[in-house]
């Protein structure tokens, strides 16, 4: 019995000598070698996310949404079925809202089935692209224990996420790690990805690539020029707003949206955004947090996403829009008149 406690002391106290792991811990060196991955095998000259491909043109893009559970019209829509129709939409992208819709990741795995089902778009695109959003608090805590919601996501094939209530670069960070394979190549800012394998095999089915080929590029863009995958931080309190010259340069952005919707909850005191007779916003802290995302969005160098009406689409674009609301309304027909866009809807 002596023997045996001198034993168990001595292991607790070898236990006590060990440093505790942190993430820093399983950083890839900058010059760690990384896998060759296989060259590109199946894609035609278009990107396979439609978004990429209009903002390569320096046009901006326009999407619809639909929410997740909230199926059709009402008369038993299936995910599949609902796919399998907005594969026509005119829009560039849909956002699948599951930040308040339901989350069911069959039920989006069905959905972006069906749009393949449903395609090819116009524009020759496979499917329109999908950005998702989750039910995670954007807080580095919060995204950490959720990582498995953005790798269920983007194992259904989306395109893309955009972090909700994102208030803190560390958070930001957190997401693009969750995203991105261990031998993704090193990026500065960055600790070593963790998505793992198995995660590719039905991503690559929707997309149209054979495996090796979505793991290479399945990494966002515009972080690797050949990445597919879009991420973008929805900024939505005073609390985000502190932090948002910070938020914007965490490698992996893409985009950044300003959120009037829940900003009014905490400036106005109610909800609702309440613009003036040109489309801008009425409220003057309501127009300077609009005015302060929109800058940080230029100066680091990424794009801007507002809500766009017929009446102010013009102006939005010439304030520096990249992405508007209303991918299939009237708003979206005069902004791609108003930018000379060629390319089909």
């Amino acid at each position: 019995m002596k023997i045996k406690s001198l034993v168990l002391a001595g292991i607790a106290a070898a236990l006590l000598t060990v440093p505790p792991a942190t993430a820093q811990q399983y950083v890839s060196p900058p010059n760690a070698a990384v896998p060759e991955m296989p060259k590109q095998t199946t894609r035609t000259g278009k990107r396979i996310n439609r978004i990429i491909d209009m903002w390569l043109k320096n046009q901006p893009v326009y999407y619809t949404q639909v929410e997740a559970g909230g199926f059709g019209d009402g008369k038993g829509e299936s995910a599949y079925d609902m796919g399998k129709r907005l594969a026509a939409t005119k829009a560039d992208y849909i956002t699948y809202e599951m930040e308040h819709g339901a989350l069911d990741f069959h039920q989006l795995r069905e959905f972006m089935r069906g749009l393949v089902d449903g395609g090819p778009t116009r524009t020759g695109h496979r499917t329109p692209a999908v950005i998702a959003t989750l039910p995670i608090q954007g807080t580095v805590d919060a995204v950490r224990a959720n990582a498995w919601m953005i790798q269920q996501t983007l194992a259904a094939g989306v395109h893309g996420i955009l972090l909700c209530n994102a208030e803190s670069p560390e958070a930001v960070r957190a997401m693009i790690e969750a995203a991105r394979y261990p031998f993704a190549p090193h990026v500065s800012g960055l600790n070593q990805g963790y998505r793992g394998g198995g995660s590719q095999a039905y991503p690559s089915r929707i997309w149209g690539v054979n495996a090796n080929e979505y793991l290479r590029l399945a990494d966002p863009w515009p972080l690797n020029p050949d990445g597919e995958l879009i991420f973008g931080a929805k900024i939505e309190n005073p609390r985000a707003d502190a932090n948002v010259e910070t938020i914007v340069r965490i490698p992996g952005i893409a985009f950044v949206e300003w959120g009037p919707s829940d900003h009014a909850f905490y400036l106005l005191g109610r909800p609702g955004t309440y613009p003036n007779a040109q489309g801008g916003e009425a409220n003057p802290m309501m127009a300077a947090v609009r005015r302060r995302v929109l800058d940080a969005s230029k100066a680091a160098g990424i794009k801007f996403l507002n809500a766009c009406g017929p009446n102010n689409v013009e102006q939005q674009l010439k304030d520096g829009v990249m992405i508007c609301t209303g991918g299939d309304s009237p708003a979206a027909d005069i902004g791609r008149k108003f930018t000379n866009r060629t390319d089909p809807w």
